[in-house]
């Protein structure tokens, strides 16, 4: 009995010998997949969810997928449209409130509701200041329409799902791709409901005989033309109009603020060269995609998933469709690496600040140094006196946007000391 154990004994050590190998080896591989859990890069995080010819549509990987850090996105889905100039997208619901941001060229979009009642909206990116956008509530009927006859139409959606964080749309067309919620009803549920014959309800709604490529079509201009009247007389903005814009020669930020939704949405442009300061935002979860251009972005956040009072930083470079997730209350700076211009959506909205750590406008540390006994404070924070860094501080005459080639060499020199500070024991880690 004692032999026939002793082999059993065995081959169990090394199953479990091999199971902690696998299991470390999974462990390993999803720490370095999340080197940078906030950057999602344009090459492998969209999925692909239609495409034809006259354009796609795809949708980002869920947030909280990437990483437990952002759990408190699970909820929000980006979705991107693309489609062909004169071209249409079919009617379809979905299970999500749906926030739609023109990303360049226009769009007539339908809403349909009950009663023969229709909305029509007109939404172009020619705006200067900020691309026109619309929210499509959940279940909602609605398609879309590319007028223009030479640009394409580019459209990011950030989806909150009501279901669950995946999103589902339903579509009432039979085409090549797809097939017709519709039909999934028995045969005699059909028949009762439109009064008629089943057959001839397959050859009017799903017989396979002139049915549609996809869901995004090709339509003639007389179409266009009757629907572009529509969309004029009637356009108008869901959102409120209490804008927020701040810029200047390096750059320019608009910020607009969707109470209902207790979403933010912001359109933001940048100059080769310049530099959008360090900064943080108080409650709101911010969501960059890059419409067009290139940009290096410095995110510093706790180091590990784990509550620490030691910082690591999260670098990227990010380039046309890329996006990256800003924290609430992490600190960032962004560089623009060419011209640049960005789209995004922040999370917890309401009441949310803009706090500012360098520049002369908004400034929370300069904020100290002018409050009561500030310098004071300021002194006991930093290594130097509360006066050296009230002058450190007012060195830098530009707000938000300032030239992100100032002082370069000089903070290239100081950089060997800075990661010599880093290795000091006690010392934060940045």
């Amino acid at each position: 009995m004692m032999r026939a154990r002793v082999p059993l004994l065995l081959l169990g050590i090394l199953f479990l010998a091999s199971l902690s190998a696998s299991f470390a080896t999974s462990l390993r591989e999803e720490e370095e997949s999340q080197d940078n859990p906030f950057y999602f890069n344009s090459d492998n995080s969209w999925n692909t969810l239609f495409k034809n010819q006259y354009g796609h549509i795809r949708v980002l990987q869920r947030f909280d997928q990437q990483s437990k850090r952002l759990q408190n996105l699970e909820d929000y889905r980006l979705v991107e449209f693309r489609s062909k100039p004169e071209t249409l997208l079919l009617p379809q619901q979905a299970d999500a409130e749906l926030l739609l941001v023109v990303r360049s060229g226009s769009a007539i979009l339908v809403l349909v509701k009950p009663d023969d009642r229709r909305e029509y909206f007109f939404l172009t990116s020619d705006n200067p200041i900020f691309s026109d956008h619309q929210k499509i509530p959940a279940g909602t009927i609605f398609y879309l329409v590319n007028p223009d006859p030479k640009e394409d139409l580019r459209i990011i959606q950030l989806a909150m799902p009501v279901n669950n964080p995946q999103i589902h749309d339903f579509f009432l067309s039979s085409t090549e791709a797809q097939q017709s919620y519709l039909q999934e009803f028995s045969k005699h549920i059909l028949e009762a409901s439109f009064n008629s014959k089943f057959e001839e309800i397959n050859r009017v709604l799903f017989a396979e005989e002139g049915q549609q490529e996809g869901v995004i079509v090709n339509i003639d201009s007389e179409q266009i033309e009757e629907l572009s009247k529509h969309a004029k007389s009637s356009s108008r903005k869901s959102l409120s109009k209490q804008d927020n814009t701040i810029g200047n020669e390096f750059g320019n930020l608009t910020e607009r603020t969707d109470n209902s939704l207790n979403v933010l949405i912001s359109s933001m442009e940048m100059k080769e060269g310049a530099l959008f300061v360090p900064h943080y935002y108080s409650k709101a979860i911010v969501i960059l995609v890059v419409n067009e251009g290139e940009a290096h972005v410095e995110l510093v956040g706790p180091k590990g998933n784990k509550e620490t009072l030691e910082y690591e930083s999260y670098r990227a470079e990010l380039s046309k469709d890329d996006v990256f997730v800003i924290p609430a209350a992490y600190p960032v700076a962004i560089k623009a690496t060419s011209n640049v211009n960005f789209t995004g959506f922040g999370i917890n909205a309401n009441n949310n600040n803009r706090n500012l750590l360098a520049g002369k406008t908004d400034n929370v540390i300069s904020s100290i140094g002018r409050a009561l006994d500030g310098k004071d404070v300021l002194g006991l924070t930093f290594s130097g006196s509360g006066e050296e860094v009230m002058k450190l501080i007012n060195k830098q005459s530009g707000s938000y946007f300032v030239d992100g080639h100032h002082h370069q060499q000089e903070q290239q020199k100081g950089s060997h000391q800075q990661e010599q500070q880093k290795g000091r024991k006690g010392a934060f880690v940045y």
